[in-house]
């Protein structure tokens, strides 16, 4: 086993709406839902205000206003949010360089060796939510443990504005209670199939041998293993460009290929929403498909110019089902959309002084 490390999952509350609410007296206390209103428009965020009615991110807009006829819908400003999310990876840095940003509104710590010589984990934390705090006049909740696996988990324990620890020689203890659908990658299909062997919890998960899991589900099922024994030895790791990113869903049923546009339109809602959340640039469409007998294929496309609304992402993800050249009749159990590619944005240039000679 490798050592131990301490690990902090930082998770800022209701990021973009707490930001709006901060800058907007008028907000604080109301229902605000940060989305554009429209028919093909979703919800980037929603204030704890709004959560009470169910609103969540990635929902359809309208469905958010039929659910909360009251909500504020605010456009995003993402310029902005992306200045906060810089001065919070500022505090970070002051207690260590090892500091894996997963967005703008978290991030992996390691604090085993910390930059001021302290040792507790927890109060570290502790000290870092204040900073934070303090600086920006918004809130964040963490999680401490072992390892990243754990500390994500924990983050979500005592939000908003809260933190909780998973000691080592409780992770056991932790995990055993908890639903399996918390072990990432179990969504709502992995979850059906683990119901059907019986399997509801990570304590039930972990009386599985490891050749029952690999047999059933493969190489995730090595994965589901280590998991339900709370091991996790991804590193922490810095500055780690986005090289792509991707939203899939697996039907409850296989479907033909024209039965396919309300999944992929959805699927590029969500893949464009993620891709608001990082600076860099993704130039390439990816439309990933697995047919009912497991085999993976993709088609993609690089346009001139990299998409940079989410209709022309949407419209190309559809084109290229055009490039699919399998029988018709073949049926497909899961459909992706993804935008690969990605390098930094490239800086606006400024008309200069004497551009206008060119022209005679």
């Amino acid at each position: 086993m490798p050592a131990l490390r301490k690990i902090i999952h930082v998770d800022m509350d209701a990021f973009y709406a707490s930001v709006e609410q901060r800058d907007d007296p008028a907000l604080r206390g109301r229902p605000v839902v940060v989305a554009w209103k429209g028919a093909r428009s979703v919800v980037c965020a929603a204030s704890y205000e709004a959560r009470v009615f169910g609103i969540r991110s990635a929902m359809p807009a309208l469905r958010a206003e039929r659910l909360c006829p009251d909500a504020v819908f605010v456009p995003p400003d993402f310029a902005r949010y992306k200045a906060v999310s810089r001065q919070v990876r500022e505090i970070f840095l002051r207690h260590t360089d090892l500091v894996e940003p997963l967005s703008l509104d978290e991030a992996y710590l390691d604090v085993t060796v910390h930059k001021g010589g302290m040792t507790v984990a927890t109060e570290i934390a502790a000290i870092v939510r204040a900073q934070i705090r303090e600086e920006t006049q918004l809130t964040a909740s963490a999680g401490i443990a072992p390892n990243k696996f754990l500390a994500k988990i924990a983050s979500d324990w005592r939000k908003p504005d809260g933190q909780f620890v998973v000691p080592p020689h409780r992770v056991e203890q932790f995990l055993t209670p908890l639903p399996v659908k918390r072990v990432p990658g179990v969504g709502k299909v992995m979850e059906g199939k683990l119901a059907e062997l019986g399997i509801v919890t990570v304590g039930d998960l972990r009386a599985l041998p490891l050749e029952v899991l690999e047999t059933r589900f493969g190489s995730f099922g090595a994965s589901l293993y280590r998991r339900a024994r709370g091991i996790d030895e991804r590193p922490v790791e810095p500055d780690q460009p986005v090289q792509s990113i991707s939203s899939e869903d697996t039907f409850a049923e296989d479907l033909p290929l024209d039965a396919l546009d309300a999944a992929i339109v959805e699927l590029a809602t969500k893949t464009w929403q993620a891709t608001r959340r990082t600076e860099r640039v993704g130039h390439t469409v990816v439309l990933k498909l697995k047919t009912a007998q497991f085999r993976i294929i993709t088609r993609s496309f690089t346009p001139e110019s990299p998409p940079d609304t989410l209709e022309e992402l949407r419209d190309i993800a559809l084109a290229l089902r055009a490039r699919v050249d399998l029988p018709d009749d073949t049926r497909y159990r899961l459909v992706g959309v993804g935008l690969g590619g990605f390098r930094e944005r490239e800086p606006v240039r400024q008309p200069g002084l004497f551009d206008h000679l060119d022209e005679a």
